[in-house]
């Protein structure tokens, strides 16, 4: 076998390949010995068919499948004789006369990563912990999301429901989709044209209002972007929001059995106390994959990136319910170069540094996931009996290593921050 690479530029590769005569002629008069054993031809006897006939008959058929095989085992010895790393697959244009056999393969190759050292660089490591009074918060929100409503007879305040019908025009035109009929806002929940909410503030059952706005700059109707609107309003019911009681029976509608507040409260710390480290880790992991991009700026295969922008548009796609609707390659161009350039870096400090997924961290990882359903050894379960399940988390668990191996190499700098600052966490809900 004979194999040279005809071009070089950039990433992309033309490498011809050369396949030996005599043995590709020998598995073609192979083929056809052993085709000659079964095959049944008009005129001849099973099994005494000339070759002479076989060949005439299946000669193109066979030299057609043998060439393929040839191809498949000898591109990998080519590349290894060459010292390539291809990136997908490869576009082969065959070669085939009487005595010649050879393909040509085009095909895209990993990039060359040399990675810089990160010394002098540096980490912002955002530390937090639960207080009480974020457990406090955090339960008085959870109250507000089991809320129940009782009809107010007051005039409206900050946080109540009511129940409205309106009208929009502007210069005296209804504007589409501009109307509704027993329609409730929540006054506060910030749903509405902004000044619509506020302008509602102090109204009472039965009471009619207009209110003079002005329609957003983000308004979905090109025309209407920024243009005066007037709003009739009658409002049919104001409803004020009533909270459960912290006691036994939301504890116990919360999951908890015999209605223990306590080990609510301690239930919400936990789950809080996952959903920091989560959020902490999760800072610090971005900040080390932008540092590795930005130390480490590489040309990318324009394949690889291809087919990741498949992939995050099939997401895409499912995340909508499905559907033929289809957007753009472009809108997802960025990310899927961000994610494909990772994707090599991180495999090339994997490699140069023997980094292997660790059975103790990959063990955590199942464990925290399994943490948060009602039959955790299910879960735990489910991972270890399947190799292919398994290995999304050692996948996980080698990100964090590498994480870890970068903070090894860098300054580290805490920065002090609130368990509502890192999570974005409201007591309002």
């Amino acid at each position: 076998m004979q194999v040279s690479v005809e071009s070089a530029e950039g990433l992309h590769r033309r490498m011809r390949v050369d396949l030996p005569p005599e043995r590709f002629e020998a598995e073609v008069d192979k083929r056809l010995r052993e085709l000659a054993r079964t095959v049944r031809l008009p005129g001849f006897r099973p099994g005494k068919v000339p070759l002479k006939v076989l060949r005439q008959r299946f000669g193109a058929q066979v030299q057609s499948e043998v060439f393929g095989q040839m191809v498949e085992s000898t591109f990998p010895e080519a590349l290894s004789q060459e010292h390539l790393r291809p990136a997908g697959k490869p576009s082969v244009e065959p070669e085939l006369d009487q005595k010649r056999y050879a393909y040509t393969a085009t095909f895209e190759v990993l990039p060359t990563i040399e990675l810089v050292a990160l010394a002098g660089k540096s980490i912002q490591r955002p530390v937090a912990e639960v207080t009480e009074d974020d457990v406090a918060a955090m339960i008085e929100r959870i109250r507000r999301q089991r809320r129940s409503w009782s009809e107010a007879d007051r005039p409206a305040q900050q946080g109540d429901r009511l129940t409205l019908s309106f009208t929009a025009k502007v210069d005296g035109e209804d504007v589409p989709d501009g109307s509704a009929e027993d329609t409730e806002l929540e006054l506060g929940s910030g749903r509405a044209v902004p000044g619509f909410e506020a302008g509602l503030l102090g109204a009472s059952a039965g009471e009619e209002r207009r209110l003079d706005l002005r329609l957003p700059d983000e308004y979905p109707v090109a025309h209407l972007k920024g243009r005066s609107v007037t709003y009739d309003i009658r409002v049919s019911k104001v409803a004020e929001p009533v909270l459960p009681e912290l006691d036994a029976a939301l504890a116990r509608a919360l999951g908890i059995a015999g209605g223990d507040l306590e080990r609510l409260r301690a239930d919400v710390r936990r789950n809080m106390e996952r959903e920091l480290n989560q959020r902490l880790r999760a800072r610090v992991k971005n900040q080390v994959l932008d540092l590795l991009l930005e130390a480490n700026p590489i040309e990318l295969p324009e394949g690889l990136v291809k087919a990741e922008i498949g992939v995050l548009k099939e997401q895409s796609r499912q995340n909508a319910g499905g559907g033929q609707f289809e957007l753009p390659d472009q809108l997802f161009e960025e990310a899927a170069r961000r994610r494909v350039a990772l994707g090599l870096i991180l495999a090339e400090v994997v490699r140069v540094n023997g980094i292997t997924a660790e059975p103790a961290r990959v063990r955590a990882l199942v464990e925290e996931m399994a943490s948060t359903f009602e039959d955790p050894q299910e879960v735990i379960d489910y991972y270890y009996g399947d190799r292919q399940h398994l290995a999304s988390v050692e996948s996980l668990a080698l990100e964090d290593q590498v994480v870890d191996w970068v903070l090894g190499q860098v300054a580290i700098v805490d920065e002090h921050t609130t368990f509502t600052q890192a999570t974005g966490a409201s007591a309002l809900g």
